[in-house]
């Protein structure tokens, strides 16, 4: 081989070197950048979760898809009503292989609740309900105050949720986020 061959082979082999170069770092960057974001933003923002068993029902059905913010709380604190992803608290020890529970808040920190002849009672004064299924009760709840900085969360079926009526309120430190979306299936999408 001359050196003249060798040259132009190796200014070939240099030429297809900055043509990829110029190919992949800009699209290389973007993408790495685009990962960045959306790591960030499951993070800090947004999450979302399935839904592994009826105790929800029938607000959340087995299978459906939620998106959880997780900027909700900081922006308008916990309301009750609020549906809310949470890290199992310690006291739950039914099924262990579930980290991440979703119920609504029900009791405030600071509120005393009960129920009576299948109602609930904040404060002295019963509870209105109107996400439960009809005919749909409330049993199990000693009359108790609810500690500074926890909350009591129940599952909408009543009649099958192991919630705060049984491991008792959670710290709100255990608090994800709040449900604001069912996006799948998509004939049930809705903003809740």
């Amino acid at each position: 081989m001359t050196i003249e061959k060798a040259s132009q082979e190796s200014g070939a082999a240099t030429a297809r070197k900055r043509g990829i170069r110029r190919i992949l770092g800009p699209n290389l960057v973007a993408v790495v950048i685009s990962v960045g974001i959306a790591v960030l933003i499951r993070l800090f923002v947004f999450q979302s979760f399935f839904i592994p068993s009826g105790s929800m029902i029938p607000t959340l059905q087995i299978g459906d898809r939620i998106v959880v913010s997780k900027l909700s709380f900081d922006l308008g604190g916990v309301q009750r009503g609020d549906i809310v992803v949470f890290r199992r608290p310690a006291a739950d020890t039914v099924d262990p292989g579930i980290e991440d529970l979703v119920k609504r808040v029900v009791g405030l920190p600071g509120e005393t609740i009960w129920s009576s002849k299948g109602h609930v009672y904040i404060d002295g004064k019963m509870l209105s309900e109107p996400y439960l299924p009809p005919g749909d009760l409330t049993y199990h709840i000693k009359r108790q105050t609810i500690p500074k900085g926890d909350y009591f969360l129940m599952g909408d079926n009543r009649g099958d949720s192991y919630d705060s009526r049984y491991f008792g309120p959670v710290p709100g430190s255990l608090f994800i986020g709040k449900v604001v979306l069912r996006f799948y299936p998509f004939s049930r999408f809705a903003v809740l």
